[in-house]
């Protein structure tokens, strides 16, 4: 096997191999369990850089195993899985560092950093995948190592969010075999291609394919939360804060929303879709979502709660831009896939921090919590006003160009969801800062010292701090070389032609 075959199923294999050894450690074999999950994650992330390169270079990476009835096995890289697996591999470094201070202590540690990297496994074999088929199988497992972590504390509430989870999760991955299947009975083979891959079919079974992209984005959007679809993500937030990063800033909700981009531009293709009259009705399902998920944060007073629903509303920025024709949306909403992952893990980080090392649940009961644990607060004020879209920060330069690309593309209603969006997001973000900064405690803090000058453990504390600077420095040197939104018109140029 060539070594340009050979990195894409390392790239996989460096967590999945990590995970099965770890689920045969025993717990208090700390050492040895921390180093593997480091070493794999260290690992994926040199992998995943040389393939950068690589395609940056326009080397080819792909690998196809033929199966039964004309079926492959097929992985590649392109720019775009490029894009979503180094979110996936840097920021399952950055939580593996911190699940393991959030959970030193805890029972079960080795079920559930075997489980975790396999998460991560499925979500760099999303990334990679060639077609439809190879999608769904890494989707499926997706599910599967999930549903363990969701339930890991065990409590009764934890179960039934993990029965929840599960529900939607495997009716969103059977509703999306049926749309695949029947694709596959109409189409034959279905790869990933430049402007899709039905070009000749769409004129001649227009409506089996409409049918069909309802079936696929039903399915995606379950995990990509679209309304009314969203139902597990603000019960699945019983997980603990590991967890619930992983669940809306790296994997799930991400690989729903990252599904929906490969369908748009690699299977139907923009034009065959606008041919469908197909692009405002998603664009506008992503702008209910949008709205709905912003209104729904805002009755929250758990401050997981409405982080979840701001995942709601957030993820579908990203197929508001994919659905709004044009160069400088699909810049817009495919820049925020990395942009939003950066914000919301470091809001998540930081929940984390709150309840680990204070036991804050509530956001009342953030009050003052910014001069017992500034740096936290800090970071979660970056990220917060990233996610109102305030510069010079991440958020502010998706929402540019989504705005941009409205104008650009003549869909100014769009304009009105986008500023709608964003007071929603400072009506339920800006509150807590201030709660956090210059409301008085109720009473002192808990005289806890034992993680000395910090004010919380380390591996609790470098997480958040390394990505709020990576907010920050994503929108102050956005037109820097291999930043995200320089990578991002790399892949609307190449692969789309736009």
């Amino acid at each position: 096997m060539a070594w340009n075959s050979a990195v894409l199923l390392l790239i996989i294999l460096s967590s999945f191999i990590t995970g099965l050894v770890i689920f045969f450690l025993p717990d208090d074999r700390i050492r040895l369990r921390t180093t593997l999950n480091l070493t794999g994650a260290t690992s994926k992330l040199l992998l995943i850089g040389f393939i950068m390169w690589g395609v940056h270079q326009e080397t080819v990476f792909e690998w196809r195993l033929p199966l039964l009835l004309g079926i492959d096995f097929f992985i590649h890289a392109d720019a775009l899985s490029i894009l979503f697996g180094s979110l996936s591999a840097g920021l399952w470094f950055l939580t593996t560092v911190y699940a393991v201070g959030y959970l030193e202590g805890s029972p079960d540690r080795s079920r559930f950093f075997g489980f975790f990297s396999v998460c991560v496994s499925a979500t760099t074999g999303i990334a990679l995948a060639g077609n439809l088929f190879t999608f769904v199988i890494f989707y499926e497992l997706l599910t599967i190592s999930t549903y363990p972590l969701v339930v890991h504390r065990g409590t009764k509430e934890a179960l039934r969010a993990g029965q929840s989870y599960l529900g939607y999760t495997l009716g969103g991955g059977a509703v999306l075999l049926v749309g695949v299947v029947w694709l596959y009975v109409l189409a034959g083979r279905v790869d990933f291609t430049v402007a899709g891959s039905l070009p000749d079919l769409i004129e001649k079974q227009p409506a089996s394919l409409k049918i069909i992209f309802v079936l696929l984005i039903a399915g995606l959007g379950v995990k990509a939360a679209l309304v009314p679809l969203h139902g597990w993500l603000p019960q699945a937030m019983i997980a603990p804060a590991p967890v619930s990063a992983l669940l809306h800033a790296v994997a799930v909700v991400k690989a729903g929303a990252f599904g929906i981009v490969r369908v748009v531009y690699d299977v139907y293709g923009v034009k065959g879709l606008a041919a469908l009259g197909l692009m405002n009705p998603l664009a506008m399902v992503a702008s209910f979502t949008i709205v709905y998920g912003s209104l729904c944060a805002l009755a929250q007073s758990d401050l997981k709660r409405r982080l979840a629903f701001s995942t709601v509303s957030q993820v579908s920025y990203i197929v508001l831009g994919t659905a709004t024709f044009g160069p400088v949306a699909t810049v817009g909403g495919l820049v925020h896939l990395i942009h939003q992952g950066l914000m919301k893990i470091t809001l998540f980080f930081c929940a984390g921090n709150y309840a680990e090392t204070l036991g804050i649940h509530k956001i009342n009961e953030l009050a003052g919590v910014g001069r017992r644990m500034p740096w936290s607060t800090a970071a979660f004020t970056i990220s917060a006003l990233g996610m109102i879209g305030v510069p010079p920060t991440a958020g502010f330069v998706s929402k540019w160009f989504l705005g941009t690309g409205a104008v650009d593309a003549g869909q100014y209603w769009v304009l009105g969801v986008l500023l709608l969006s964003s007071l929603l997001n400072a009506m339920y973000f800006l509150p807590i800062v201030f709660i956090a900064w210059f409301r008085e405690p109720a009473g002192p803090w808990p005289e806890d010292r034992k993680f000395g000058r910090w004010e919380t453990h380390w591996m609790l504390l470098a997480p958040p701090l390394t990505t709020a600077a990576l907010v920050l420095a994503a929108g102050l040197f956005a037109n820097s070389p291999f930043s995200p939104l320089q990578w991002v018109r790399l892949i609307a140029f190449r692969e789309y032609g736009l």
